[in-house]
């Protein structure tokens, strides 16, 4: 084993070796001062006898097992032309689908997420409309504790877009608390925002940690500004508009 390794051979997975070893070695690098093969290790016993029995050879994956090595799975032979044969046919189907050469099919596919982008934002824009000119909970201004404050029930809004609403809310409003809650299969989220004029008085995380327990929520967080959470329970989300304005009636 010792001569074996000095040869250049590798000894695998710290296997333990007799006095003599088998050397297995396969193919050769050119141009090198030692005219060693690609792969030289010791090995217990081979399945083929050189490797051009193996045939086609198509790699699956590459992953890490541990510093410095890497595990390749592969098929050969027979099942590596089932699998290419299965992998043209489902190029094929997509092609078809897209209406589209199979080499075409990575521009098509982009074209269509950019599409799909472009209308996401269209929708996200029309979405904040509505919701900035309706609502289903007390659409219009109201003092609280010498704060205005306006707040919105809406359906089906996504999270993300929250923000955003709350920010234009918060420029139309001029001064005072923007509590918004969308309910979307039964879960609910809610963002609160204060105006800059009015973060000294009173902190968007305390008001959505309030609206946040009423909807089965632990808490949430933001800046002082702007602040989220969410909760379990949509069918609360009346109660958590109730608890934001109470929260902001007992502010100093």
């Amino acid at each position: 084993p010792d001569e074996a390794q000095d040869a250049g051979a590798t000894a695998l997975f710290g296997e333990k070796y007799g006095e003599e070893v088998r050397v297995v070695s396969m193919g050769k690098r050119a141009r090198e001062e030692r005219d060693l093969p690609y792969s030289m290790e010791l090995c217990g016993g081979i399945h083929v006898t050189r490797t051009g029995d193996i045939g086609f050879f198509k790699i699956m994956s590459e992953t890490a097992v541990a510093s410095g090595v890497r595990r390749i799975e592969a098929v050969t032979g027979a099942a590596a032309h089932r699998y290419v044969c299965a992998r043209d046919a489902i190029i094929a189907e997509a092609a078809k689908s897209l209406n589209a050469a199979p080499g075409d099919i990575p521009a098509r596919v982009g074209a269509l997420l950019q599409e799909r982008r472009v209308m996401e934002r269209e929708m996200a824009d029309l979405r904040r409309k509505l919701a900035e000119g309706g609502g289903n909970v007390a659409p219009e201004v109201r003092d609280v504790n010498g704060m205005s404050m306006t707040a919105r029930l809406l359906e089906d809004v996504p999270a993300k877009e929250l923000k955003p609403l709350v920010d234009s809310l918060k420029g139309q409003l001029g001064s005072g608390i923007v509590a918004v809650v969308s309910v979307s299969d039964g879960k609910a989220s809610l963002v609160v925002g204060v105006t800059d004029d009015l973060i000294d008085r009173v902190s968007a995380v305390d008001l959505v940690r309030a609206g946040s327990v009423a909807l089965g929520g632990k808490g949430g967080g933001g800046r002082p500004d702007m602040a989220q959470a969410g909760g379990p329970n949509g069918n609360a989300a009346d109660a958590a508009l109730t608890a934001i304005a109470e929260a902001l009636a007992n502010a100093d």
